[in-house]
């Protein structure tokens, strides 16, 4: 049977809670970049992911998109239109074969009516979502887009093993999708990736992109936010 305390999200429901709620939940697997849900739809349903990952994604009338962020295993989406009953506020659409648990409104507040834990744990994610929402919009209004390229890299890099100081992005970001997650054209970023290399600071290769002046990518963000 599936069961929703396989979701870090709710293993502190007792056993009796546990049992009551997982029946009234259907558990579904998507295939490569299946739309889960569309935007302003009118479904209400909160949407948890067991395995595989997961983009959410605003998109406007015009074409334009911005990636708001990626899911992965016991991350959720869909809460905002459960508690305020409004349309759905982006896009999701999963990046590879995944399985997820679609818990209708109605079990998730009641979850949260008789759970103070669940609520509060829910409570943290938004809270962190909220901080994370509020780092961008600042970069937004006051980055250009060279810098915003900068922060970006260096957010998704991580320390390269063996080479101390260094970052890499394994496997290399696409341009595109940097270019939608910092609200820029994709030939902006071509740009900016080019004259970091030109210069030494980072390096493109099959398998990765590697940050090889961590301190002057640093130095240009710093610059980006002393610019008037």
């Amino acid at each position: 049977m599936n069961l929703i305390n396989q979701l870090e999200l709710f293993k502190c429901l007792s056993e009796q809670e546990v049992m009551r709620y997982s029946p009234r939940c259907f558990w579904r697997e998507y295939h490569e970049n299946e739309l889960v849900i569309d935007f302003e739809d009118d479904s209400k349903d909160v949407r948890f992911l067991l395995t595989g990952r997961a983009r959410v994604i605003l998109r406007i009338a015009t074409g334009k998109e911005i990636i708001l962020g990626d899911m992965g295993p016991n991350d959720f989406v869909g809460e905002i239109a459960a508690i305020d009953n409004h349309g759905r506020a982006a896009n999701v659409t999963v990046l590879n074969t995944s399985r997820m648990c679609v818990m209708p409104q109605s079990v998730f507040l009641d979850i949260l009516a008789e759970s103070p834990q669940v609520s509060l744990n829910i409570m943290k994610v938004l809270t962190s979502r909220i901080r994370r929402l509020n780092t961008r919009l600042t970069e937004h209004c006051f980055l250009q887009a060279k810098h915003r390229i900068c922060v970006e890299i260096m957010r998704k890099s991580r320390p390269r093993v063996g080479h101390e100081g260094q970052r890499v992005i394994s496997p290399p970001p696409l341009q595109r999708e940097i270019a939608e997650r910092v609200g820029t054209r994709r030939e902006v970023v071509s740009r900016q990736i080019s004259a970091l290399s030109k210069q030494g600071y980072v390096e493109k290769t099959p398998r990765a992109l590697v940050i090889k002046n961590v301190a002057a990518i640093n130095t240009i963000i710093s610059e980006g936010w002393s610019e008037d």
